[in-house]
């Protein structure tokens, strides 16, 4: 599938994609837009163009750049997912499966149906408030460049879970265990439940996929500042070509002179694997050292590593 671009069409995106009209809404665009193209509705509109086609790309399965995400407009946007989520789509599903089922009280079953849905939509709120309230207030207050020093989007990642699977469990329940014929509003609630869950599960995949390495990516420039402030200030002699590299990237050297694969390095300092690579080519950048073999000598030669600690077997 071509990737869409700044110069294509916004009406001919929704013609390839009906779903990215949830991507249009969440991103503040307002409709009406005839012919224009998407940049051109994106600058009428003050939408961050890049942001927009990464997450249109991104929704549609397609090749995405997230190079240029602005984290402004991702909070803004994921924001307004949950108040779609929580004000208006739950509270819709809710209303019409009172309809859709017997609430006179007779039936068990229904019963319990009501009783799982409301326990669900409670527990994607506590989900989402939380976010709200501590994620996205931390991450505003490291763009502010005024961040907390006892959290890390590494604390949210690590237990970030999708909260769709209840919801198709839900909708199991119903179809395997609630019978009534003629009911078109039941399939209908149905329909919304299933929509409601993939919507949830690309909601949460746009969290792990793209808000979170654009966050740690934050966190790696805002440490490297506080670090570089530090410097300025401690007057004590170092070699100048130990101070071109922070200390998340000597951490990464050490796990790679260790034999480390990417993924275990990311395992080990609880970061994403796409941080891991962005991290070994800047450090190859800084050093002019591209091989395995290059960085373990730096290791050793600049202490960072013992020799007792190298996994030879790994170098060539």
């Amino acid at each position: 599938m071509a990737t869409f671009g700044p110069s294509d069409k916004l009406r001919h995106l929704i013609q390839s994609d009906t779903s990215l009209l949830m991507v249009m809404s969440r991103s503040g665009i307002s409709l009406g837009f005839g012919e224009k193209t998407v940049k051109e509705v994106c600058e009428e509109q003050n939408i961050d163009t890049d942001t927009f086609l990464c997450l249109a790309n991104y929704a549609s399965g397609r090749q995405y750049d997230s190079r240029k995400l602005s984290l402004p407009f991702l909070i803004s946007y994921l924001k307004n997912a949950h108040s779609y989520f929580l004000d208006f789509k739950l509270p819709m599903i809710k209303r019409n499966l009172l309809e859709a089922i017997d609430c006179s009280g007779t039936d068990e079953i229904a019963f319990l149906i009501l009783k799982f849905y409301d326990e669900y939509v409670t527990e994607v709120r506590r989900h989402m408030e939380y976010e709200n309230e501590v994620v996205f207030s931390y991450v505003e207050s490291l763009i502010s460049g005024s961040p907390a020093d006892d959290y890390r989007i590494s604390d949210f990642a690590s237990k970030h879970n999708h909260i769709e699977s209840k919801l198709n469990e839900l909708k199991d329940i119903i179809v395997r265990y609630y019978t009534q014929k003629d009911n078109h509003l039941l399939y209908s609630v149905l329909f919304d439940i299933i929509s409601c869950a993939r919507d949830l599960d690309t909601h949460c995949s746009v969290e792990d996929s793209l808000f979170v390495p654009a966050v740690e990516a934050l966190e790696y420039v805002s440490k490297d500042r506080k670090e570089d402030e530090d410097n300025d200030v401690e007057e004590t002699a170092k070699d100048p070509e130990e101070d071109i590299l922070s200390q998340r990237e000597k951490e990464i050297i050490v796990c790679i002179a260790k034999g480390m694969s990417n993924k275990e390095i990311a395992d080990e300092l609880n970061i994403s694997i796409h941080t891991v690579t962005t991290h070994r080519r800047n450090i190859s950048s800084k050093l002019q050292i591209h091989s395995i073999a290059g960085i373990t000598i730096y290791a050793i030669a600049n202490g960072l590593v013992r020799m007792s600690e190298i996994y030879w077997s790994d170098l060539p």
